[in-house]
Protein backbone atom coordinates (compact mmCIF):
# COMPACT_ATOMS: atom_id res chain seq x y z
CA UNK A 1 0.00 0.00 0.00
CA UNK A 2 1.41 3.44 -0.75
CA UNK A 3 -0.13 6.38 1.18
CA UNK A 4 0.47 10.01 0.97
CA UNK A 5 -0.21 12.58 3.55
CA UNK A 6 -1.89 16.16 3.25
CA UNK A 7 0.29 17.63 5.53
CA UNK A 8 3.79 17.24 6.37
CA UNK A 9 4.03 14.52 9.39
CA UNK A 10 6.14 15.69 12.86
CA UNK A 11 8.62 13.26 14.25
CA UNK A 12 6.34 12.43 17.29
CA UNK A 13 5.59 9.12 15.62
CA UNK A 14 9.21 7.72 14.15
CA UNK A 15 9.28 4.52 15.77
CA UNK A 16 5.83 3.45 15.14
CA UNK A 17 4.68 1.08 12.04
CA UNK A 18 2.45 2.36 9.48
CA UNK A 19 -0.83 1.61 10.63
CA UNK A 20 -0.10 2.85 14.27
CA UNK A 21 1.42 6.21 12.47
CA UNK A 22 -2.15 6.84 10.68
CA UNK A 23 -4.00 5.85 13.56
CA UNK A 24 -2.20 8.18 16.00
CA UNK A 25 -1.53 10.94 13.98
CA UNK A 26 -3.88 13.72 13.02
CA UNK A 27 -3.13 14.18 9.48
CA UNK A 28 -5.63 13.34 6.73
CA UNK A 29 -4.35 10.13 4.73
CA UNK A 30 -4.84 9.03 0.90
CA UNK A 31 -4.30 5.57 -0.68
CA UNK A 32 -2.92 6.20 -3.84
CA UNK A 33 -1.47 2.84 -4.53
CA UNK A 34 -3.88 2.42 -7.84
CA UNK A 35 -2.43 5.97 -9.47
CA UNK A 36 1.29 5.24 -8.21
CA UNK A 37 0.92 1.26 -10.03
CA UNK A 38 -0.82 3.01 -13.47
CA UNK A 39 2.13 5.35 -13.59
CA UNK A 40 4.83 2.77 -13.04
CA UNK A 41 3.44 0.89 -15.88
CA UNK A 42 3.90 3.54 -18.22
CA UNK A 43 7.75 3.34 -17.54
CA UNK A 44 9.33 0.86 -20.02
CA UNK A 45 11.42 -2.29 -18.20
CA UNK A 46 14.65 -0.38 -17.20
CA UNK A 47 13.39 2.82 -17.16
CA UNK A 48 13.45 5.03 -14.45
CA UNK A 49 12.09 8.52 -13.81
CA UNK A 50 14.28 10.85 -13.25
CA UNK A 51 13.25 13.99 -10.81
CA UNK A 52 15.49 16.47 -9.07
CA UNK A 53 14.32 14.98 -6.54
CA UNK A 54 14.94 11.41 -7.52
CA UNK A 55 18.44 11.04 -8.67
CA UNK A 56 20.76 8.28 -9.26
CA UNK A 57 21.32 7.63 -5.53
CA UNK A 58 17.92 8.01 -4.71
CA UNK A 59 17.55 5.25 -7.42
CA UNK A 60 20.48 2.76 -6.48
CA UNK A 61 18.72 2.91 -2.60
CA UNK A 62 15.24 2.32 -4.30
CA UNK A 63 17.01 -0.74 -5.65
CA UNK A 64 18.98 -1.62 -2.98
CA UNK A 65 16.19 -1.24 -0.16
CA UNK A 66 14.23 -4.75 1.01
CA UNK A 67 17.13 -6.68 -0.16
CA UNK A 68 17.99 -8.86 2.72
CA UNK A 69 21.78 -8.00 1.39
CA UNK A 70 21.88 -4.74 1.13
CA UNK A 71 19.23 -3.23 3.30
CA UNK A 72 20.06 -3.32 7.29
CA UNK A 73 16.24 -2.51 7.79
CA UNK A 74 15.62 -6.41 6.38
CA UNK A 75 17.31 -8.06 9.84
CA UNK A 76 14.36 -7.51 11.76
CA UNK A 77 11.92 -9.83 9.44
CA UNK A 78 14.51 -12.66 9.88
CA UNK A 79 14.09 -13.00 13.30
CA UNK A 80 11.49 -15.40 15.03
CA UNK A 81 10.78 -13.13 17.36
CA UNK A 82 8.54 -10.13 17.29
CA UNK A 83 10.47 -6.80 17.77
CA UNK A 84 9.05 -4.30 20.04
CA UNK A 85 9.67 -0.52 20.69
CA UNK A 86 9.52 0.93 24.34
CA UNK A 87 5.78 1.55 24.34
CA UNK A 88 4.53 -1.98 23.02
CA UNK A 89 6.94 -3.81 25.23
CA UNK A 90 5.55 -1.72 28.20
CA UNK A 91 2.13 -2.81 27.17
CA UNK A 92 3.22 -6.33 26.53
CA UNK A 93 5.30 -6.82 29.86
CA UNK A 94 8.41 -7.37 28.81
CA UNK A 95 9.71 -4.58 30.52
CA UNK A 96 9.62 -3.18 34.05
CA UNK A 97 9.28 0.72 34.82
CA UNK A 98 8.88 0.90 38.08
CA UNK A 99 10.40 -0.97 41.14
CA UNK A 100 13.05 -2.57 39.84
CA UNK A 101 15.84 -4.88 41.70
CA UNK A 102 19.32 -3.82 42.67
CA UNK A 103 20.61 -6.73 40.06
CA UNK A 104 18.62 -5.24 36.85
CA UNK A 105 19.59 -2.14 37.60
CA UNK A 106 23.52 -2.91 37.94
CA UNK A 107 22.77 -5.01 34.55
CA UNK A 108 20.91 -2.42 32.74
CA UNK A 109 23.34 0.16 33.49
CA UNK A 110 26.56 -1.76 32.48
CA UNK A 111 25.29 -2.89 29.00
CA UNK A 112 24.10 0.99 28.34
CA UNK A 113 27.63 1.78 29.91
CA UNK A 114 29.36 -0.81 27.14
CA UNK A 115 26.93 0.62 24.65
CA UNK A 116 28.40 3.99 25.21
CA UNK A 117 31.98 3.29 24.89
CA UNK A 118 31.11 1.22 21.60
CA UNK A 119 29.31 4.30 20.21
CA UNK A 120 32.09 6.80 20.71
CA UNK A 121 34.43 3.71 18.68
CA UNK A 122 32.50 4.81 15.80
CA UNK A 123 29.08 2.78 15.49
CA UNK A 124 26.02 4.43 15.45
CA UNK A 125 23.83 5.80 18.23
CA UNK A 126 21.01 3.60 17.04
CA UNK A 127 23.11 0.87 17.17
CA UNK A 128 24.12 1.33 20.26
CA UNK A 129 22.78 3.63 23.15
CA UNK A 130 19.55 3.42 21.75
CA UNK A 131 18.70 -0.39 21.89
CA UNK A 132 18.23 0.40 25.46
CA UNK A 133 14.70 0.99 24.98
CA UNK A 134 14.27 2.68 28.05
CA UNK A 135 16.77 5.71 26.48
CA UNK A 136 13.52 6.24 24.23
CA UNK A 137 11.57 8.04 26.96
CA UNK A 138 12.52 8.50 30.06
CA UNK A 139 9.56 10.48 31.13
CA UNK A 140 7.59 6.56 30.57
CA UNK A 141 9.98 5.36 33.94
CA UNK A 142 8.22 5.59 37.16
CA UNK A 143 11.84 3.68 38.89
CA UNK A 144 13.37 7.06 40.54
CA UNK A 145 17.20 5.91 39.41
CA UNK A 146 16.77 4.09 36.10
CA UNK A 147 15.00 7.67 35.17
CA UNK A 148 17.75 9.26 36.36
CA UNK A 149 20.39 7.13 35.05
CA UNK A 150 18.42 7.57 31.53
CA UNK A 151 18.75 10.96 31.41
CA UNK A 152 22.09 11.11 32.55
CA UNK A 153 22.98 8.89 29.67
CA UNK A 154 21.15 11.35 27.35
CA UNK A 155 23.07 14.13 28.22
CA UNK A 156 26.24 12.57 27.80
CA UNK A 157 25.35 11.48 24.27
CA UNK A 158 24.53 14.87 23.92
CA UNK A 159 27.57 17.19 25.59
CA UNK A 160 30.10 14.47 23.57
CA UNK A 161 28.25 14.57 20.72
CA UNK A 162 28.87 18.27 20.36
CA UNK A 163 31.90 18.36 21.79
CA UNK A 164 33.03 16.37 18.91
CA UNK A 165 31.33 18.17 16.23
CA UNK A 166 32.13 21.62 17.39
CA UNK A 167 36.19 20.09 17.52
CA UNK A 168 36.23 18.48 13.80
CA UNK A 169 39.18 16.54 14.89
CA UNK A 170 37.59 12.94 13.46
CA UNK A 171 37.62 11.29 9.82
CA UNK A 172 33.64 10.51 8.82
CA UNK A 173 34.04 6.57 9.76
CA UNK A 174 35.79 7.31 13.36
CA UNK A 175 32.49 8.78 14.46
CA UNK A 176 28.92 8.88 13.96
CA UNK A 177 26.69 12.08 14.92
CA UNK A 178 23.40 11.07 13.52
CA UNK A 179 20.96 11.14 16.42
CA UNK A 180 18.22 9.43 14.30
CA UNK A 181 15.41 11.76 15.00
CA UNK A 182 15.78 10.86 19.07
CA UNK A 183 15.13 13.53 21.55
CA UNK A 184 18.07 13.97 23.59
CA UNK A 185 16.32 15.23 26.90
CA UNK A 186 16.70 18.82 26.08
CA UNK A 187 13.79 19.49 27.72
CA UNK A 188 15.65 18.79 31.14
CA UNK A 189 18.39 21.21 32.00
CA UNK A 190 21.89 19.75 32.74
CA UNK A 191 21.51 21.05 36.24
CA UNK A 192 18.27 19.30 36.95
CA UNK A 193 19.76 16.11 35.23
CA UNK A 194 22.88 16.17 38.17
CA UNK A 195 19.99 16.98 40.68
CA UNK A 196 18.13 14.19 39.60
CA UNK A 197 21.29 12.00 39.81
CA UNK A 198 22.60 13.48 43.23
CA UNK A 199 19.22 12.68 45.11
CA UNK A 200 19.48 8.79 43.78
CA UNK A 201 22.67 8.49 44.62
CA UNK A 202 22.23 9.96 48.31
CA UNK A 203 19.00 7.60 48.35
CA UNK A 204 21.22 4.96 47.45
CA UNK A 205 23.95 5.81 50.01
CA UNK A 206 21.63 5.93 53.04
CA UNK A 207 20.56 2.15 52.08
CA UNK A 208 24.41 1.08 51.64
CA UNK A 209 24.97 2.54 55.67
CA UNK A 210 21.39 0.98 56.97
CA UNK A 211 23.19 -2.60 55.35
CA UNK A 212 26.72 -2.29 56.81
CA UNK A 213 27.64 -4.60 59.33
CA UNK A 214 28.30 -3.49 62.64
CA UNK A 215 31.18 -4.87 64.70
CA UNK A 216 30.18 -8.09 67.17
CA UNK A 217 27.52 -8.83 65.29
CA UNK A 218 26.59 -11.97 63.51
CA UNK A 219 26.34 -11.10 59.36
CA UNK A 220 23.32 -11.92 57.66
CA UNK A 221 24.06 -13.40 53.96
CA UNK A 222 21.21 -11.38 52.45
CA UNK A 223 21.72 -8.57 54.65
CA UNK A 224 25.21 -8.94 52.80
CA UNK A 225 24.47 -9.03 49.41
CA UNK A 226 22.02 -6.10 49.76
CA UNK A 227 24.93 -4.08 51.14
CA UNK A 228 26.99 -4.99 48.19
CA UNK A 229 24.11 -4.24 45.34
CA UNK A 230 23.16 -1.59 47.13
CA UNK A 231 26.89 -0.20 47.07
CA UNK A 232 27.41 -1.31 43.02
CA UNK A 233 23.96 0.82 42.24
CA UNK A 234 25.83 3.41 43.99
CA UNK A 235 29.03 3.23 42.65
CA UNK A 236 27.40 3.50 39.01
CA UNK A 237 24.92 6.25 39.83
CA UNK A 238 27.50 8.27 41.04
CA UNK A 239 30.23 7.47 38.30
CA UNK A 240 27.12 8.50 35.86
CA UNK A 241 27.07 12.17 37.65
CA UNK A 242 30.88 12.93 37.79
CA UNK A 243 30.99 12.02 33.92
CA UNK A 244 28.45 13.79 33.17
CA UNK A 245 29.27 16.93 35.90
CA UNK A 246 33.10 16.70 33.75
CA UNK A 247 31.65 17.06 30.62
CA UNK A 248 29.35 20.39 31.66
CA UNK A 249 32.03 21.36 33.06
CA UNK A 250 33.97 21.58 29.54
CA UNK A 251 31.69 24.04 28.24
CA UNK A 252 32.56 26.39 30.19
CA UNK A 253 34.14 28.96 29.28
CA UNK A 254 36.59 29.57 32.20
CA UNK A 255 39.90 27.62 32.82
CA UNK A 256 38.73 27.23 36.98
CA UNK A 257 36.19 24.87 35.70
CA UNK A 258 39.02 22.49 34.02
CA UNK A 259 40.79 22.20 37.32
CA UNK A 260 37.48 20.91 38.41
CA UNK A 261 37.18 18.32 36.14
CA UNK A 262 40.13 17.38 36.67
CA UNK A 263 39.67 17.08 40.54
CA UNK A 264 36.20 15.23 39.82
CA UNK A 265 38.23 12.56 37.59
CA UNK A 266 40.05 11.50 40.22
CA UNK A 267 36.84 10.70 42.13
CA UNK A 268 35.01 8.89 38.98
CA UNK A 269 38.91 6.60 38.76
CA UNK A 270 38.35 5.81 42.74
CA UNK A 271 34.57 4.19 41.74
CA UNK A 272 36.03 2.09 38.86
CA UNK A 273 37.26 -0.56 41.15
CA UNK A 274 33.93 -0.82 43.02
CA UNK A 275 32.50 -1.11 39.71
CA UNK A 276 34.41 -4.19 38.24
CA UNK A 277 33.89 -6.03 41.67
CA UNK A 278 30.33 -5.83 41.41
CA UNK A 279 30.10 -6.74 37.80
CA UNK A 280 28.50 -10.30 38.51
CA UNK A 281 25.29 -9.13 40.54
CA UNK A 282 24.27 -7.39 37.60
CA UNK A 283 21.57 -9.47 35.60
CA UNK A 284 23.35 -10.79 32.31
CA UNK A 285 22.06 -11.25 28.61
CA UNK A 286 21.25 -13.77 26.95
CA UNK A 287 22.37 -14.56 22.93
CA UNK A 288 19.29 -14.65 20.80
CA UNK A 289 19.42 -18.04 19.23
CA UNK A 290 16.95 -16.84 16.37
CA UNK A 291 19.22 -14.91 14.65
CA UNK A 292 22.91 -14.51 15.19
CA UNK A 293 24.55 -13.55 18.48
CA UNK A 294 22.66 -10.44 19.75
CA UNK A 295 22.59 -10.30 23.57
CA UNK A 296 19.02 -10.23 24.71
CA UNK A 297 17.87 -8.92 27.99
CA UNK A 298 15.55 -6.98 29.97
CA UNK A 299 15.29 -2.94 28.67
CA UNK A 300 17.31 -3.68 24.99
CA UNK A 301 16.17 -4.57 21.88
CA UNK A 302 19.09 -5.03 19.07
CA UNK A 303 16.72 -4.68 16.36
CA UNK A 304 14.81 -2.24 17.48
CA UNK A 305 16.31 0.90 15.20
CA UNK A 306 17.16 -1.24 12.18
CA UNK A 307 14.52 0.41 9.85
CA UNK A 308 16.33 3.96 10.40
CA UNK A 309 19.43 2.82 9.14
CA UNK A 310 20.10 3.42 5.72
CA UNK A 311 19.90 0.84 2.89
CA UNK A 312 23.35 -0.30 3.48
CA UNK A 313 25.39 -3.99 4.11
CA UNK A 314 23.90 -5.28 7.55
CA UNK A 315 26.19 -4.10 9.55
CA UNK A 316 26.25 -5.81 13.39
CA UNK A 317 27.47 -3.26 16.34
CA UNK A 318 29.02 -5.72 18.65
CA UNK A 319 28.47 -4.35 21.85
CA UNK A 320 32.03 -4.28 24.04
CA UNK A 321 31.88 -6.66 26.96
CA UNK A 322 31.55 -5.40 30.89
CA UNK A 323 35.20 -6.27 31.85
CA UNK A 324 36.42 -3.98 29.18
CA UNK A 325 34.23 -1.32 29.99
CA UNK A 326 36.30 -0.76 33.15
CA UNK A 327 39.26 -1.17 31.27
CA UNK A 328 37.87 1.94 28.59
CA UNK A 329 36.87 4.14 31.20
CA UNK A 330 40.08 3.94 33.61
CA UNK A 331 41.81 5.17 30.31
CA UNK A 332 39.45 7.89 29.18
CA UNK A 333 39.56 9.55 32.50
CA UNK A 334 43.58 9.56 32.31
CA UNK A 335 43.26 10.69 29.10
CA UNK A 336 40.84 13.55 30.51
CA UNK A 337 42.76 14.21 33.47
CA UNK A 338 46.01 14.71 30.68
CA UNK A 339 43.43 16.97 28.68
CA UNK A 340 43.43 19.35 31.75
CA UNK A 341 47.16 20.00 32.24
CA UNK A 342 47.17 22.27 28.85
CA UNK A 343 45.48 24.69 30.50
CA UNK A 344 48.79 25.04 32.23
CA UNK A 345 50.88 25.48 29.59
CA UNK A 346 51.32 29.35 28.65
CA UNK A 347 53.83 28.96 25.80
CA UNK A 348 53.14 28.13 22.23
CA UNK A 349 55.78 25.39 21.54
CA UNK A 350 55.59 23.86 24.17
CA UNK A 351 51.50 23.79 23.74
CA UNK A 352 52.26 22.38 20.32
CA UNK A 353 54.47 19.81 22.16
CA UNK A 354 51.72 18.81 23.88
CA UNK A 355 49.50 18.39 21.11
CA UNK A 356 52.21 15.99 19.56
CA UNK A 357 52.84 13.80 22.80
CA UNK A 358 48.95 13.63 23.36
CA UNK A 359 48.63 12.41 19.49
CA UNK A 360 50.95 9.97 19.64
CA UNK A 361 49.05 7.84 22.30
CA UNK A 362 46.39 7.65 19.59
CA UNK A 363 43.41 9.27 21.64
CA UNK A 364 39.63 8.46 21.56
CA UNK A 365 37.65 11.38 19.42
CA UNK A 366 35.98 12.45 22.80
CA UNK A 367 39.25 13.29 24.30
CA UNK A 368 40.62 14.71 21.60
CA UNK A 369 37.83 17.34 20.92
CA UNK A 370 38.23 18.03 24.42
CA UNK A 371 41.71 18.82 23.68
CA UNK A 372 41.08 20.79 20.56
CA UNK A 373 37.95 22.83 22.44
CA UNK A 374 39.50 23.73 25.71
CA UNK A 375 42.45 24.84 23.61
CA UNK A 376 40.48 26.78 21.18
CA UNK A 377 37.27 27.75 23.18
CA UNK A 378 35.04 28.17 20.33
CA UNK A 379 37.61 28.20 17.63
CA UNK A 380 38.49 31.97 18.49
CA UNK A 381 40.35 32.59 21.58
CA UNK A 382 43.42 30.35 23.36
CA UNK A 383 42.14 29.20 26.21
CA UNK A 384 39.02 31.78 26.26
CA UNK A 385 41.42 34.28 26.73
CA UNK A 386 44.58 34.65 24.56
CA UNK A 387 43.97 35.89 20.38
CA UNK A 388 45.85 32.88 18.78
CA UNK A 389 47.86 36.20 16.98
CA UNK A 390 48.63 37.21 19.82
CA UNK A 391 50.62 33.51 21.04
CA UNK A 392 52.08 33.58 18.13
CA UNK A 393 53.80 36.79 18.23
CA UNK A 394 55.06 35.96 21.78
CA UNK A 395 56.16 32.36 20.78
CA UNK A 396 58.36 34.74 17.61
CA UNK A 397 59.84 36.68 20.00
CA UNK A 398 61.24 33.83 22.21
CA UNK A 399 62.16 31.81 19.23
CA UNK A 400 63.68 34.78 16.52
CA UNK A 401 63.20 37.75 18.48
CA UNK A 402 62.96 39.45 15.45
CA UNK A 403 63.18 43.14 15.21
CA UNK A 404 59.62 44.26 14.07
CA UNK A 405 58.41 42.92 17.21
CA UNK A 406 60.89 44.35 19.45
CA UNK A 407 59.71 47.90 21.08
CA UNK A 408 63.22 49.36 21.09
CA UNK A 409 63.22 48.54 17.99
CA UNK A 410 62.30 51.68 15.39
CA UNK A 411 60.54 49.39 13.07
CA UNK A 412 58.14 48.23 15.62
CA UNK A 413 56.20 52.16 14.71
CA UNK A 414 56.64 51.20 10.87
CA UNK A 415 52.79 51.32 9.87
CA UNK A 416 54.32 49.38 6.36
CA UNK A 417 55.97 47.04 8.73
CA UNK A 418 53.32 46.31 10.75
CA UNK A 419 50.82 45.51 8.49
CA UNK A 420 53.27 42.64 6.37
CA UNK A 421 53.39 41.16 10.26
CA UNK A 422 49.90 41.34 10.99
CA UNK A 423 49.40 39.73 7.84
CA UNK A 424 51.70 37.15 8.07
CA UNK A 425 50.32 36.00 11.66
CA UNK A 426 46.84 36.23 10.32
CA UNK A 427 47.83 33.53 7.66
CA UNK A 428 49.74 31.45 10.71
CA UNK A 429 46.26 31.11 12.32
CA UNK A 430 44.34 30.65 9.46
Amino acid sequence: MVMKASVEDDDSGWELGMPDKMEKSNTSWIDITQDFEEACRELKLGELLHDKLFGLFEAMSAIEMMDPKMDAGMIGNQVNRKVLNFEQAIKDGTIKIKDLTSPELIGIMDTCFCCLITWLEGHSLAQTVFTCLYIHNPDFIEDPAMKAFALGILKICDIAREKVNKAAVFEEEDFQSMTYGFKMANSVTDLRVTGMLKDVEDDMQRRVKSTRSRQGEERDPEVELEHQQCLAVFSRVKFTRILLTVLIAFTKKETSAVAEAQKLMTQAADLLSAIHNSLHHGIQAQNDTTKGDHPIMMGFEPLVNQRLLPPTFPRYAKIIKREEMVNYFSKLIDRIKTVCEVVNLTNLHCILDFFCEFSEQSPCVLSRSLLQTTFLVDNKKVFGTHLMQDMVKDALRSFVSPPVLSPKCCLYNNHQAKDYIDSFVTHCVR
